[in-house]
């Protein structure tokens, strides 16, 4: 049943990522839209499930906010590393950025999928509501992890191809997340220091590249109201999982 549910994921995944690629002629809402999806996910779903598993505190902060910190840290790192490594290499960048930085990116969007396939299956060993509750979340929010993937990769200058491969694997990781279920149990704790981490990551790409990108060339009202429309998305999605 899990599998099956997590195909939904698959087939919304896909649609997020076709969406993003149709609109390249508005590029810059795509991107405020992408950049309000991802703020809404951290804030509104990753991080409060990260500090809600995650419950130990280290010298009197959570250990779910240490690591959202240390995610943040940790993207901005990856990204100057690899960016002077091109220049010292005379690698090819795209408006300043390293094309890895976006495979990067693109490779934590998967990981992070597999990990809602996980959460169906471990939901579904609860019970078959807490499973259909946990999968229409899920599903919902699939959506916004195509669209982010593709417009992640798109972004650091990588090709349609590479692209197209990241949003694939993106779409299939919810099924072998859901399908793993059924060999191993990952600890709660575990799972919620991974939710602030990637959570962390996430908010730097939005904050520090994907909206700042957004309203370089067009600084419009209308770029704003999509990152808005972005996180009131998420919000709605959240709020009617819960």
């Amino acid at each position: 049943m899990a599998v099956f549910v997590a195909l939904g994921a698959f087939l919304m995944t896909l649609a997020g990522g076709w969406t993003a690629q149709r609109v390249t002629d508005r590029r810059h809402l795509v991107l405020g839209l992408a950049g309000g999806l991802m703020l809404g996910v951290v804030g509104l779903d990753l991080l409060p499930e990260a500090l809600h598993a995650a419950g130990d505190e280290v010298f009197g902060v959570p250990a779910a906010l240490l690591l959202f910190v240390a995610g943040f840290l940790l993207a901005h790192l990856v990204e100057r590393l690899l960016a002077a490594r091109q220049a010292a290499h005379g690698g090819e960048e795209h408006n300043g950025r390293a094309p890895e930085v976006g495979l990067t990116a693109a490779a934590a969007m998967v990981g992070h999928s597999a990990m809602d396939g996980v959460a169906i299956g471990a939901a579904f060993q609860v019970g078959d509501g807490m499973g259909t509750a946990v999968a229409l979340a899920v599903v919902a929010h699939d959506f916004a992890d195509g669209f982010n993937t593709y417009t992640i990769t798109s972004l650091y200058g990588n090709a349609r191809r590479r692209a197209l491969t990241m949003l694939f694997a993106d779409a299939v990781a919810p099924v072998v997340g859901a399908a793993s279920t059924t060999f191993v149990t990952i600890p709660e704790g575990l799972l919620g220091g991974y939710l602030g981490l990637f959570g962390g990551a996430l908010l730097y790409l939005a904050a520090a590249e994907i909206l700042p990108e957004a309203h370089h060339e067009h600084p419009a009202h209308s770029t704003l109201l999509c990152t808005v429309a972005g996180v009131g998305f998420i919000w709605l999605v959240v709020g009617l999982a819960g």
